[in-house]
């Protein structure tokens, strides 16, 4: 019952809200949700923080700096950090130390889209 991954890429929380909505939808139609597709489906309506075309544009602009990986990126978008310490708990388990106009410009960025 195991599929093959034939691709990977990392997604926002908003971007999965996103997908789910359309295969619950289809699913609904089907029958009844599983009880697993309906738990998902709440926590990605809980903690997505912005829409989902919002989201990508805020990783992209991430990714601009020098940086900034996807997987990086896409981690701050789940948790719109808010203070400078949120941004180095993000970046804890990185090898990267970020200088305070690195993190000041990471919530620069996050602030236009808050």
């Amino acid at each position: 019952m195991f599929k093959e991954v034939k691709e990977f890429d990392y997604i926002t929380v908003s971007e999965a809200k996103e997908l789910m909505e359309k295969i619950a939808e289809v699913r609904q139609k089907k029958g009844e949700l599983l009880y697993e597709t309906r738990r998902a489906l709440k926590h990605l309506r809980t903690f997505a923080k912005l829409p989902s075309d919002k989201a990508r544009e805020v990783v992209e602009e991430l990714m601009k700096l020098p940086f900034v990986s996807k997987e990086t990126a896409v981690k701050i978008v789940d948790m719109m950090p808010q203070n400078p310490d949120e941004v180095r708990l993000i970046y804890a388990k990185e090898k990267v130390t970020l200088k305070a106009e690195d993190i000041e410009s990471i919530l620069e960025i996050l602030n236009r889209y808050r």
